[in-house]
């Protein structure tokens, strides 16, 4: 009988994880992996905890209760700028530009952990993903379009070299064709550069379309876990997701 490969050590794995704002417990019993070189997405709607899963993971939310690891070490007990420096960069819900800085001062701010290395190869990288942000460099953030903006906060986050990038709503408020290119730059980022990629996108279609695995998060809680395919799949997650009757 021949042996089962060995399973890959997750490179992000959350166990029972509780976190919240004052009294309101806004994640309960929060399980989930990430695998080396994976993308995976969280859904769910508004107000379910995703954008609080990606805040906690990032230390700018302290869990309460269980387990976060990376690369098999703790992080929940870390402020959020020692976890920068182990590998994690978020590129927020909002974007977070910082208005009057140029498009290349922003993009050197997410460099900020790496003081004292060249960061002249990674703009250049930055800029080959992002081909208008190179026109627009010297460019004041908050005169870019919408779209621009997302652009420069995944450049600003990728700025720091993570091996895992939290990315929380890309799409938000993009028209459908830059929708398609942001998500074809992410693919881009994960093909090209081997990134780690945890999604939260409101677009369930697009983001199940994208990732491997998926996560469904309702009050919470995880209610359904599953490759991506066979979570398209479902009658239930296509009725309350994927805007089916």
């Amino acid at each position: 009988m021949t042996e089962a490969p060995p399973r890959e050590a997750p490179l992000l794995a959350l166990e029972d994880v509780y976190s919240g704002y004052g009294n309101i417990m806004a994640l309960r019993r929060m399980s989930l992996e990430v695998l080396p070189r994976e993308i995976v997405t969280l859904i769910g709607s508004n107000g379910a905890g995703k954008t609080t899963t990606l805040r906690t993971i990032s230390g700018l939310v302290k869990a309460r209760q269980g387990s976060i690891r990376f690369d098999g070490a703790r992080l929940d007990d870390l402020p959020p700028h020692k976890i920068v420096r182990r590998g994690i960069s978020q590129a927020p819900e909002g974007r977070g530009i910082f208005q009057r800085l140029t498009v290349t001062e922003n993009l050197q701010l997410g460099a900020y952990v790496r003081a004292g290395a060249s960061i002249t190869s990674d703009l250049e990288r930055v800029f080959s993903l992002f081909p208008r942000l190179k026109e627009r460099a010297r460019q004041a953030g908050g005169t870019l379009s919408g779209g621009e903006q997302q652009m420069l906060a995944i450049g600003r986050a990728l700025m720091a070299n993570p091996r895992l990038l939290l990315l929380d709503e890309p799409s938000m408020g993009l028209s459908p064709i830059l929708t398609e290119t942001i998500f074809e730059t992410i693919r881009d980022i994960n093909a090209r550069l081997g990134t780690t990629i945890l999604l939260v996108e409101q677009n369930a279609f697009m983001a199940l379309a994208l990732a491997s695995r998926g996560y469904v998060l309702e009050s919470g809680e995880i209610v359904a876990h599953a490759p991506s395919a066979e979570l398209r799949e479902d009658p239930q997650i296509r009725r309350a997701y994927l805007g089916e009757t």
